[in-house]
Parts: C-alpha cells; structure tokens; sequence
C-alpha cells in the first residue's frame, strides 16, 4: 500500500500543482533510469531520457488511473518497462528499414540537468564485451518467455521489488508471485540453454 506522504504528494499532482510535479519527478526519475539501464545497457544516456520522458508522459496522463494498491514506483516501473520494450522495438524496425539510430558508448549527460546516474564500475573492454552478449542472451530469453513471466521477472530482479510489492501491483498473493517466479525462472534457463546451443535453437518454441 503507498504510504500517506506519497498518497498526498499524488493527489496534490492530481489538483495540479506543478510544485508537487517536480518532487514527484525529482523522486522517481532517477531510479526510473536506473531500472531501465538495468533492463538495457546497451542504452545510450539520449535513448534512456527518451525512455524516462515517455513513461513521465505516460503517468502525467494516467496518474488519475494509478490504483494506490502498490507503490507509485512500482507502477511507474511497469510503464519504463513497457517503453524501453517499444523502444527497443523501434530501434530494431529503423536498423532493418537501413535507419539504425547509433549508439553512443560515451554520451554526455542531457542537457536539461537531470541526472540519471547509472552504476560505473569501469571494466575493461573484454568483460564489457562478454557482458553485453550475456545482456544480449537475457535480452533473447526475456522476449521468448512471454507474459506475465518477462513483466515479473524483470519486476524482481530489475526493480529489486519484494514479493509483497509484486504481489499489490499484479493483484495475486505473495505465494502466487513466488510459485510463478519458480516455473518463469525454470522456463528462462531452458530458453538461455536452447539459445547457447546452435543445434537446438532452430527448434526452439515460444
């Protein structure tokens, strides 16, 4: 359940006070960022703050639809998620249309003063390299899995959300989310283990 500070700050961006808009924003847009580098780190700075404006876009228009049985983060997440994964759509229909959008491994911060601080851990690039093929695997499983394993999946382990959080937002019962992680989990290693064998993955079925 969201708490009584977030339950007014979300009703007083409801009567429009643009004063509660930007704590709102100076609250979640940050962590939403985060999340979506989690999700794509092979995301410019420029893709994720398209990304995190498209999902702000999103929760102004919608904010007035936000249940209130989870936290605002929690749903936001959901919103990021879906975005990055239509994003991620669009940059693939523009490099086989001949328009791919580069990517940019040392773009600078937008220009607009907000700062969406992804983890730097500064690897070298050989573990750079192997890292971005394991994103590129997970990537694979993550959209062979379907629903609503890749929305719980990604609600855990990209947006570190507990069960309980998982649970309000999705509208199942703690247990539930946690039997259904169990079996999501299973399928997503046998998808990652048909997608490492060349000789199976021919017939390998979504």
């Amino acid at each position: 359940m969201q708490s009584d500070p977030e339950a007014t700050l979300i009703a007083r961006c409801q009567r429009g006070e643009a004063a509660a808009w930007e704590e709102l924003f100076n609250q979640h847009y940050a962590a939403a960022g985060r999340f979506v580098f989690q999700l794509a780190p092979d995301f410019s700075r420029e893709d994720v703050e398209e990304i995190c404006q498209e999902t702000f876009l999103t929760v102004i228009k919608h904010l007035n639809s936000f249940r209130g049985k989870s936290r605002l983060q929690t749903w936001l997440f959901r919103i990021a998620a879906n975005k990055a994964r239509d994003y991620r759509q669009r940059q693939q229909a523009a490099k086989r249309g001949g328009g791919q959008k580069p990517i940019s491994l040392q773009a600078e911060d937008p220009e607009n003063g907000t700062v969406i601080d992804p983890p730097s851990s500064a690897p070298g690039p050989d573990t750079l390299l192997l890292n971005a093929e394991r994103m590129g695997l997970l990537r694979q499983a993550l959209d062979q899995v379907g629903e609503p394993c890749r929305e719980t999946i990604e609600l855990r382990y990209f947006g570190d959300l507990s069960y309980e959080e998982i649970a309000d937002e999705l509208a199942l019962n703690p247990k539930t989310v946690s039997s259904r992680l169990s079996k999501c989990l299973d399928r997503l290693e046998q998808i990652a283990r048909n997608l490492l064998s060349p000789e199976k993955s021919s017939s390998l079925s979504v």
